[in-house]
């Protein structure tokens, strides 16, 4: 009840701030099980891949990237398809970072927008605030001077409740952003990994 009745007496503000907050909470969701199952389906494919690298197996593992839509078969597709008996390294790995380019959009897509969204409910907060302490002194000049003090220090508690819902809603989303570009950069991290060893596997110097 509390929490209801703090959000009740921060003002019209507490409404965009709220609604900022839920969308970055809903990209936050969407971008972490992408980043999951991504990690997850290149596991899986990369230990699907290697045995077939090893046997000089090429015909099944460019098939099994062709069957499948992931980033890592992606990128790896590409350096199978400039493959053949006399490929130099140099172009199979002209080609996976080609892929590499492709897919990394898909892996950062919306994550930025959690810090910008962060920025705004702050700055939505402090707004709020201000407007808040405006109409306050507005409505304490023309007060009877015996309730100014009482009526100036409940109108300033009540307006500095949407700076503190603003950093409630920025902090969070602050905090998510930073894991998920952490997130991100690992998986990437491990993309390339791969495909090294790929290229490895393939061209024997």
């Amino acid at each position: 009840m509390e929490i209801v009745k703090f959000f009740q007496t921060g003002g019209p503000f507490m409404y965009p701030i709220l609604i900022v907050f839920a969308i970055g909470l809903a990209i936050a969701i969407e971008r972490y099980l992408y980043l999951l199952k991504t990690q997850g389906s290149t596991t899986k494919t990369w230990n699907q891949l290697v045995p077939m690298l090893k046997a000089e197996d090429f015909e099944r593992a460019t098939k099994l990237t062709e069957n499948a839509n992931t980033p890592i078969t992606t990128i790896l597709s590409y350096g199978f398809s400039r493959y053949g008996a006399h490929s130099k390294r140099e172009t199979i790995e002209a080609a996976m970072e080609e892929g590499m380019m492709d897919v990394m959009p898909e892996l950062e897509q919306r994550t930025h927008y959690l810090a910008t969204y962060a920025n705004v409910a702050t700055l939505l907060g402090l707004l709020g605030t201000i407007v808040g302490l405006i109409q306050a002194f507005t409505a304490v000049a023309s007060a009877d001077p015996a309730e100014k003090a009482d009526l100036l220090s409940a109108s300033i508690s009540v307006a500095m409740n949407t700076t503190a819902f603003g950093l409630m809603a920025a902090i969070p989303l602050l905090l998510v952003h930073s894991y998920l570009v952490t997130k991100t950069a690992r998986l990437v991290a491990n993309l390339e990994n791969a495909a090294v060893k790929s290229i490895n596997l393939m061209v024997k110097d």
